[in-house]
């Protein structure tokens, strides 16, 4: 008779407070994508974030010119994007957050840099995430997110910026 025992039995980690709080969510959001070249990830914290049907979906130039949305799940973020980002390091730091909301939902207009270390002193990269957020009694879920980065002819309107 041989006996079976489980030795990788499923941790399952208490996320309750990541997302208690509109401002906790949006930390985690940026807390989670964040780390050095070679740290990984915590994905199941990330898709934790997001409403079942959520969405993120990045705005951008097509090879034509034109602006395009693409539109992902957050496994296909996981997919396209988390190789990479283990692989080069990236953090994404909020700069300036403007937040409008109405009963149980909220918009956030977030804008953030974008940088491969946090020993960087000049991020390669800025833009503005559009969040939405519904709070359903206990806890706040981001909806989707609609981001654009910063160009030489598109740059943050300096409403969008920390002022100085």
């Amino acid at each position: 008779m041989a006996l079976f025992f489980t030795l990788n039995a499923q941790e399952t980690k208490d996320y309750s407070t990541k997302v208690k709080t509109l401002d906790s969510t949006i930390e985690t959001l940026y807390a989670v994508i964040s780390g050095e070249k070679g740290q990984e990830r915590d994905w199941k914290l990330f898709k934790y974030l997001f409403r079942p049907d959520a969405k993120l979906i990045p705005m951008g130039k097509n090879e034509e010119g034109e602006y395009m949305a693409r539109y992902m799940k957050p496994d296909d973020y996981i997919k396209s994007s988390g190789k990479w980002l283990v692989e080069n390091g990236f953090f994404e730091k909020e700069i300036y957050r403007k937040t409008d909301g109405f009963g149980s939902i909220a918009h956030v207009f977030s804008t953030y840099e974008s940088y491969k270390s946090e020993a960087d002193e000049k991020p390669f990269m800025r833009g503005i995430n559009s969040i939405q957020l519904q709070f359903d009694g206990k806890r706040w879920w981001v909806v989707n997110i609609f981001w654009t980065h910063e160009t030489e002819i598109n740059p943050i309107p300096k409403a969008y910026l920390p002022k100085a």
